[in-house]
């Protein structure tokens, strides 16, 4: 019986590997998921609002959501002073990214990944059957965006969409928004995705949606993760912010019903308590820096870093990983970033950090480079 075969683009895009539990992995190590700390995941170590579940204990669920998000777009567009027809929201900016492929990449059009990063981009992009561009940072400096090379990259693979995460992941280097802002003006041809899901972990890092504001440029489409910062991971939650065209195409080719009722009362109560999100992000600051001077004390140099996650280069990472697993921890092997001697490590709670310290001091044996 023959099969019917699918797009071939299908069968050639890259999969793409994630941080957190792999749950049956954990299963086959005899391992509960509540006994093991996830230094894997970035997300705010230090939970939501307590009002995301009050919120949430009062929405009916034999009701459809608001298909269009209006009362969570409005708070949005009060927050960042933009009109509410510059927002669409998704279940979690992972989907708006590929609708942004969907509807802005079609077969032999170029797609430039700026690296190492994030490896939805490429995926998203794969799948439609555009040709990837990929432009890396080097080690050698710290991995930090080389804007002159960028720009000439862009200037030579003249791409349809090009993706910058800002900060990265997973090497938490920042690209100041001026250079973003000069690669939009001097490519109008060009679709700048840029992810700010880590921004708010930055302070004093200036978002892209200050461009899209004052419309200086107009093929700049902001990406937000509310699943980040508002630590609302399990219910899927990002926006976009852009100019109205393309927020009205992505609209277009968006599910229906993409974002549960949920989803948006959490959104909505969790933007309304700036104050919580104010405090757990200067504490996170604050663990990172202790974090990294007990991995210093311990002979172990993090990548310099912009937000709470960081590179550590361990000589091999998925050994080094699976070391920590079997004493109840877990860090990000970064092979799939291409960065096969690394791991990242996202800050967590005090106490929790001083327990990934204990066992790297404890258990050096352990932990030796590979």
């Amino acid at each position: 019986m023959a099969v019917i075969a699918p797009r071939p683009a299908i069968e050639t895009a890259p999969l793409t590997r994630h941080g957190a539990f792999d749950y049956d992995e954990l299963e086959r190590l005899g391992l509960n998921p509540d006994d093991v700390l996830d230094f894997s995941v970035n997300s705010n170590p230090f939970g939501p609002s307590p009002t995301v579940r009050q919120a949430l204990a009062t929405i009916p669920l034999d009701r459809y959501p608001d298909r269009e998000c209006l009362a969570l777009r409005r708070a949005l567009s009060q927050h960042w002073n933009v009109p509410v027809e510059q927002i669409i929201v998704g279940n979690g900016s992972a989907e708006l990214l590929w609708l942004t492929a969907l509807a802005y990449l079609q077969p032999g059009d170029r797609a430039l990944v700026i690296g190492p990063t994030f490896g939805e981009y490429e995926r998203a992009a794969a799948l439609m059957g555009a040709h990837i561009v990929r432009w890396n940072a080097r080690r050698e400096t710290g991995f930090a965006v080389e804007p002159q090379d960028v720009a000439r990259q862009l200037s030579e693979s003249r791409p349809r969409v090009a993706f910058c995460c800002n900060p990265n992941n997973p090497t938490g280097a920042a690209t100041p928004l001026e250079v973003i802002a000069a690669w939009a003006g001097d490519n109008t041809g060009t679709l700048f995705v840029v992810d700010e899901a880590y921004l708010a972990f930055a302070p004093g890092l200036p978002s892209a949606v200050e461009v899209v504001r004052g419309r200086s440029v107009d093929n700049i489409l902001v990406m937000r993760s509310m699943t980040k910062d508002y630590a609302l991971a399990g219910l899927r939650l990002g926006y976009a912010i852009g100019p109205v065209p393309i927020i009205s195409t992505l609209a277009k080719v968006r599910p229906a019903w993409n974002v549960n009722a949920l989803a948006q009362a959490a959104g909505l109560a969790a933007l309304a308590d700036q104050s919580h999100l104010r405090q757990t992000l200067a504490a996170l600051h604050e663990a990172k820096t202790e974090l990294i001077a007990g991995l210093e004390r311990l002979g172990r140099r993090a990548f310099p870093s912009a937000v709470h996650f960081f590179l550590l280069e361990v000589g091999n990472g998925a050994a080094f990983r699976r070391s920590l697993l079997r004493h109840g921890l877990q860090v990000r092997d970064c092979a799939s970033f291409g960065l096969p001697a690394y791991v990242r490590i996202a800050t967590r709670r005090p106490a929790e950090n001083a327990r990934l310290l204990q066992a790297l001091q404890a258990h050096p044996q352990d932990f030796d480079e590979w």
